[in-house]
C-alpha cells in the first residue's frame, strides 16, 4: 500500500506516544502519575454537564449550519465583549469541531503552496504539520528565554523574507506557557499587515492567564481587528473530549471558511454546541474563574518541587499550565530523561523534540493540568530520581 508524502512526513506527537507508553505501565498495575498532557483534570462546568444530559435524552439532533449554532456564535461574541471589551459581530464567529479544525480551516483558506509561514521554535508540533499539510514552507525562528521562547518584532523583522506569507502566533504558548505583551503582538501584526500578510494568533490559553497582574489578558482582536484567531473549549472550559472550538476570520472570509467547512466535516456536533451555550451562565464562568484561580497554587507548587530537584525552569509562565524545565544539568538529553523518568519513577512527561529543532535534546515540558495530589506524588516521585541520578 502506497501512502502520500504528506503521510510520510508527519512526526508522531510524543505527548501521546508517552501516554501510550503509561498505559502500557498501568495495565501492569503501575499507578503513573502523567505530566505530559495539557488536559485540565476539572472537566466540563456542572451547568454544561446538566445541559448534556438533557439533551442526551431529547429528540433528534440534526446537523447545524457548517458555521454553528446561531445563538452559539452570538454567545461567544458576546463572551469577548464582557471578558475582553471587544465588539465582534457573532457573524465573523466559526465555531468548529475542536480548535484544530479551526486551524484546518484557516490553513486550507490562506495557505498554498511554497508559501513561507513564520513560527517561534519552541511551539505546538501539530501548527507545524497543518501548515505543511497545506502546502507551506514553516520557517522556524529559535526564541530564547530573554524573548520568552517567544516571537518579538525584532525577531519577526530580521527573519522576514521577501515571500514570507504569513505568521502564526500562539499567546500564551504551549510548551512554555508565556504570553506575548500585548503592545509586542501590536508591533508585531502591524509590521506583517504592511507586508500584505497574514496573522493567525492561537489564543486557546488566553483566558488561563496567571501574571503578576490580575487583569484581564488582552486579545490580539484589541490591536488588529482582521488577525485570524483561534480558541476552544478544551483548556478554559475543560472540555478536551468535547471537540468544540471556534475562531473569528475578517468578514468577508465567512463564505470561504463556510464553503471549506460543509465539505470538511458538514458541523460541529450538535450536541456539544447546545450543552455548551451553558458556559457563558454566571455560575459557568464563576467556576471557570476558580479553577484558573487554582492554576495560580498548582504552579507555585510546582516550581517550588522542581527547584528542590535542582531542575531549572528559565522562564516563569504567566498561562496555561506548562513549565518549560532545562534538564541540561542532568547530563540526560530530553528523550533519555523523559524515558528514565517513566521506567524508573512512573512519571510521565514531554520531551522538547515535539516542539523545538534547536533546543530538543535539552527541555522537557510539564503539564501541571493535573490534581494538587498528583502534582505533589509526581514531584516527590522526580525529586527521587534526581537524588538516584546525583547519588
Amino acid at each position: 500500500m502506497k501512502y502520500s508524502q504528506r503521510a510520510q512526513a508527519i512526526s508522531p506527537f510524543l505527548a501521546m506516544a508517552f501516554s501510550e507508553k503509561a498505559a502500557r505501565l498501568e495495565a501492569q498495575g503501575k499507578h503513573v502519575v502523567k505530566l505530559n498532557i495539557g488536559e485540565p483534570d476539572f472537566g466540563a462546568p456542572p451547568d454544561v454537564l446538566k445541559a448534556m444530559e438533557q439533551l442526551a435524552g431529547s429528540a433528534p439532533l440534526p446537523y447545524t449550519s457548517a458555521l454553528g449554532l446561531p445563538e452559539l456564535r452570538g454567545a461567544i461574541a458576546g463572551f469577548y465583549k464582557t471578558k475582553h471589551q471587544i465588539e465582534i459581530d457573532p457573524k465573523r464567529v466559526v465555531v468548529t469541531a475542536g480548535a484544530s479544525a479551526a486551524l484546518l480551516l484557516l490553513s486550507a483558506a490562506f495557505v498554498d503552496e511554497g508559501d513561507k509561514v513564520i513560527m517561534a521554535d519552541p511551539c505546538y508540533p501539530c501548527n507545524r504539520q497543518f501548515i505543511k499539510s497545506f502546502g507551506g514552507n514553516v520557517q522556524l525562528v529559535p526564541t530564547q528565554a530573554n524573548s520568552r521562547f517567544q516571537l518579538n518584532n525584532d525577531l519577526l523583522e530580521r527573519y522576514w523574507q521577501t515571500d514570507t506569507q504569513g505568521v502564526m502566533l500562539a499567546t500564551p504558548s504551549n510548551p512554555t506557557g508565556t504570553a506575548v505583551a500585548i503592545d509586542e503582538l501590536a508591533a508585531m501584526c502591524d509590521f506583517a499587515r504592511k507586508k500584505g500578510a497574514w496573522r493567525i494568533v492561537d489564543e486557546i490559553y488566553l483566558n488561563l492567564h496567571h501574571g503578576a497582574s490580575n487583569s484581564q489578558p488582552a486579545s490580539v482582536l484589541s490591536v488588529d481587528d482582521q488577525a485570524l484567531v483561534i480558541n476552544s473549549f478544551s483548556k478554559y472550559f475543560g472540555m478536551t473530549g468535547w471537540r468544540l472550538g471556534w475562531c473569528i476570520v475578517p468578514e468577508e472570509a465567512v463564505e470561504v471558511i463556510e464553503r471549506l467547512a460543509q465539505n470538511y466535516y458538514i458541523c460541529p456536533s450538535t450536541l456539544a454546541q447546545k450543552a455548551a451555550l451553558q458556559c457563558f451562565t454566571a455560575d459557568s464562568l464563576a467556576v471557570c474563574e476558580a479553577r484558573r484561580a487554582s492554576l495560580v497554587s498548582r504552579k507555585k507548587l510546582v516550581l517550588a518541587g522542581l527547584q528542590k530537584c535542582g531542575l531549572d525552569v528559565p522562564v516563569v509562565p504567566d498561562g496555561a499550565f506548562y513549565v518549560y524545565m532545562d534538564v541540561t544539568s542532568t547530563g540526560l538529553r530530553a528523550m533519555e530523561f523523559c524515558e528514565q523518568v517513566l521506567q524508573q519513577v512512573h512519571v510521565s512527561l514531554t520531551p522538547s523534540n515535539d516542539f523545538s529543532e534547536q533546543t530538543d535534546k535539552q527541555f522537557v515540558r510539564l503539564s501541571f493540568a493535573s490534581a494538587e495530589s498528583e502534582l505533589k506524588e509526581g514531584l516527590d516521585r522526580l525529586n527521587k530520581f534526581m537524588q538516584g541520578l546525583n547519588g
